[in-house]
């Protein structure tokens, strides 16, 4: 038990350094669809900035028509820096609150896993809530905009500071904290996908359990723990994006705080209100967790082979 906590401990860096790569690698394949999931969560149907689209198709052609490449890429930088820092950070986090959870155990139970991604996201969100803010609005800024559209991350870092104050910046956080069930989601069903894989390929390769594994089922582990986690908590995604939208001219937000969202949405749009633009969000995310955890796993094992070799 204690060699199990110290391999843990080792790993930490190993972690966040697999974690932010893969981070990096998903959010440039699939920011295209990252904007057209924010442009569908926040129409409401009613008054909007934002173009109508019928489909993710459509969208996606509508906004290289009009906007060009600059429009499918809008947010990219702090999406980037986000993803980045949100996978190291949680990678870190998970696998240090593992390492205090194995005290006194020899495994994590079901529950414990959970518990380690839950405190994980929460302390991802504190840390990263300006970031989606940002990139949220960069998102959104379309040639319907009527207010000074901003330059890029830094002038719209300033100028949400300047013209609304720093509490701004966490617009859209308690959404976002009731969010860390996605990843608690995700990655307990990753864990227990991942010991069941492990089993059946034991039976039928000899060697290290985790050497019986590959990339297609880093790639399906990856996807079906994502398509649970993003069936479980989408809405919430829906309330912190039209949480975070740029107040009028007059500075007046379209919503308050997240029951106004919750109200307004269920009475002009009914449950369907809630999952505005998960096409677009499985598209995006069901392939970038299987790269994610490709690249999150063979980078882990080639660090861990690198150790070994010291």
């Amino acid at each position: 038990m204690s060699r199990l906590r110290s391999v843990v401990e080792d790993w930490q860096w190993e972690n966040a350094a697999a974690g932010a790569l893969a981070g990096l690698a998903t959010t440039t394949f699939s920011h295209p669809l990252d904007v057209v999931r924010t442009r569908f969560q926040v129409s409401d149907g009613r008054s909007s900035i934002v173009p109508r689209y019928g489909s993710t198709p459509q969208a996606l052609f509508n906004i290289t028509r009009t906007e060009g490449l600059r429009g499918l890429y809008a947010g990219f930088y702090p999406a980037v820096l986000g993803s980045t820092v949100s996978w190291g950070l949680y990678f870190f986090f998970y696998s240090k609150a593992k390492q205090r959870y194995l005290q006194n155990r020899e495994e994590l139970s079901p529950g414990l896993h959970l518990a380690s991604a839950a405190e994980a996201g929460a302390l991802v969100s504190l840390c990263t809530n300006p970031l989606w803010l940002v990139k949220t609005r960069l998102q959104l800024q379309t040639p319907l905009h009527q207010a000074r559209p901003y330059s890029g991350f830094h002038d719209a870092l300033m100028t949400i500071m300047r013209e609304e104050g720093w509490r701004a910046l966490y617009k859209g956080l308690v959404p976002g904290l009731f969010l860390v069930t996605h990843g608690a989601i995700q990655f307990t069903a990753y864990e227990e996908l991942k010991k069941v894989f492990i089993n059946l390929k034991s039976e039928e390769n000899v060697g290290s359990p985790d050497d019986s594994l590959d990339s297609f089922d880093y790639a399906t582990l990856g996807a079906a723990s994502k398509l649970a986690a993003i069936l479980s908590t989408y809405p919430f995604q829906v309330i912190r994006s039209r949480l975070q939208q740029r107040p009028s001219i007059n500075g007046t937000p379209r919503y308050t705080d997240s029951w106004h969202v919750v109200r307004e949405t269920a009475r002009y749009e009914g449950l369907r209100g809630f999952y505005k633009g998960i096409t677009a969000n499985v598209l995006k995310n069901a392939p970038a967790a299987s790269i994610t955890f490709i690249v999150y796993e063979n980078v882990l094992n080639m660090l861990k082979l690198a150790k070994q070799k010291e």
